[in-house]
């Protein structure tokens, strides 16, 4: 099979989760030799993975492990022999207010296993995803990749250590890194369980009858990506040789307020109904709005898909979903 990754050999940590699979779909379409899954499934779901084995079988392997667990990861990578290996194995940001200690640390941890396997040889390149929350609220508009770090929650600290700690291995060892810092991803697959985004969680509350809930004011406003650009963007950024050491921010350039997204939704999908108003979230951003102009000189338009049309392609697939 030919595509851009023909013959290469993957390994995609947290790749059972929201993004990870999109990424491992896309990775056996353009022709991967072999995708080995590592994850924990913590929020991963088995289901994410039914398109990838129903139409590539045995080039698709599912690992068990924490991708934190140094032993392990290099068992993974004498087994698998990864050309690239790409890091979204995570916690979720919520998971900061119920084990704030623990949401940090699995994000450092991650970080040490892969940058000491990278400096050992185990693999070829490291294409990291960090996040957007690293920056905190916004100090100026759009927030570049030179904006300060001023993580809020210790989610973000814990992401933002394994940044610097993987900067640092490119810096003392020449190690083969790149990390991208992708803004708000909404789509298909998104957890709308345990720890669920805003997008996903509104529209489970309005099927189960609920109404739309809003933590402060509703005008706090983030910059949502479509997952299928941000998959798309990973993989041109995946295949370039100059890129090691960088931060490359992926978002759409605009903000959206969380009221306005909520709106939005409704209006696609009839609801009239009231918004369950809450008091603001403890460290809640106030403000993001992605600068995307280094990723967009490398590799063109990060995020082609409008969030009207990315909402309608969501909502249908949840509604798929009840079916």
């Amino acid at each position: 099979m030919t595509g851009r990754f023909s013959g290469k050999r993957m390994v995609v940590t947290g790749g059972a989760g929201f993004i990870g699979s999109h990424l491992v779909d896309a990775l056996l379409a353009e022709g991967a030799a072999h995708v080995a899954v590592v994850d924990t499934f913590f929020l991963g779901k088995e289901e994410n993975l039914d398109d990838a084995r129903s139409l590539y079988g045995d080039r698709l392997s599912v690992l068990r492990e924490d991708a934190g667990e140094l032993t392990a990861m290099a068992a993974v990578m004498d087994k698998v022999k990864p050309d690239l290996v790409f890091n979204l194995a995570t916690k979720a940001l919520l998971y900061s207010f119920f084990n704030p200690a623990g949401a940090c640390r699995v994000n450092l941890d991650i970080a040490i296993s892969l940058a000491e396997l990278q400096r050992q040889g185990a693999y070829g390149r490291l294409v990291h995803f960090s996040s957007s929350e690293v920056y905190g609220s916004a100090q100026s508009v759009p927030m570049d990749e030179n904006h300060p770090l001023l993580a809020e929650t210790s989610y973000a600290a814990g992401k933002a250590a394994g940044d610097l700690l993987l900067v640092s291995y490119v810096n003392m060892f020449g190690a083969d890194i790149s990390l991208i810092r992708p803004f708000n991803n909404y789509g298909p697959r998104q957890n709308d369980g345990q720890l669920a985004a805003i997008i996903p969680l509104t529209l489970r509350k309005i099927r189960e009858g609920g109404q739309p809930m809003i933590q402060g004011d509703g005008l706090q406003t983030r910059d949502f990506i479509y997952v299928g650009d941000t998959v798309e963007s990973t993989l041109k950024l995946a295949l370039r040789d100059d890129i090691k050491g960088q931060v490359l921010n992926l978002g759409s350039g605009r903000e959206t307020s969380i009221k306005a997204i909520i709106d939005g939704i409704s209006a696609e999908i009839g609801y009239d109904g009231g918004i369950d108003w809450q008091p603001p979230r403890a460290a809640d951003v106030r403000r993001h709005c992605a600068g995307v102009a280094a990723a967009t000189a490398l590799i063109g338009p990060v995020a082609p898909t409008g969030l009207e049309d990315g909402l309608k392609q969501t909502i249908a697939w949840y509604r798929g979903q009840q079916s």
